[in-house]
């Protein structure tokens, strides 16, 4: 794998805790070289959570929209693929027929032909099965045994959390990664869960 690179869905291992320093500094140390672009990055994102669904995530970032859809589990992994890519202001139709059903709740009355993305969000914030939830993520790129690798240093609505992962088209090559980075064992958490579980609505913890 390339990063970067689009291929068929990835699968993914993903946790969240407060504390990874052995897990990262393993990464560090076993990762071949990666593109400078992706040594650290930093970004402020909008995840939109909603209470009836759990298999389409949902994230703005730099004024774009972007949806993709859980597929399958396999051996505890689960892949992940693109559903919808927008930018804003979006139009009625598009929200519609992709981005309201994807969050699984009724489509309210649409008046306007497109909405930019502070009148979408105020649609969000009206909305009693939606909530638009602040992250800014410092996330430091690596790739172990041919996985895109990252670890995380994450705000969500205010909240520090750390995050580590790999992503890979092959399943066997994100096993090895875990293994070699003394994650066996370990929960893994999409961000949908982790959010749904720091602002309540999931009642359990994270990883550590």
């Amino acid at each position: 794998m390339k990063i970067g690179e689009q291929s068929k869905p990835r699968f993914e291992f993903r946790t969240f805790g407060h504390n990874f320093d052995k897990s990262a500094k393993l990464m560090a140390q076993l990762s071949v070289p990666v593109p400078e672009k992706v040594r650290e990055r930093e970004s402020d994102e909008i995840y939109i959570l909603s209470k009836t669904n759990n298999i389409n995530n949902t994230k703005i970032r730099n004024g774009k929209m972007d949806i993709k859809t859980f597929v399958q589990t396999i051996d505890g992994l689960e892949q992940w693929n693109p559903l919808m890519k927008a930018e804003f202001p979006i139009t009625k139709e598009v929200l519609e027929k992709e981005v309201f059903p994807a969050f699984q709740v009724d489509t309210p009355l649409l008046i306007q032909g497109l909405y930019t993305l502070k009148e979408f969000l105020s649609i969000v914030v009206e909305h009693s099965k939606l909530k638009a939830i602040k992250v800014h993520k410092k996330r430091f790129g690596y790739m172990v045994n041919d996985t895109i690798c990252e670890v995380g240093h994450i705000l969500i609505n205010g909240v520090k959390v750390v995050s580590i992962n790999s992503e890979s088209t092959e399943l066997n090559d994100i096993k090895k990664t875990i293994s070699d980075l003394e994650l066996e064992g370990v929960e893994n958490i999409n961000y949908l869960q982790a959010i749904k579980r720091i602002i309540g609505w999931i009642d359990k913890p994270l990883s550590n």
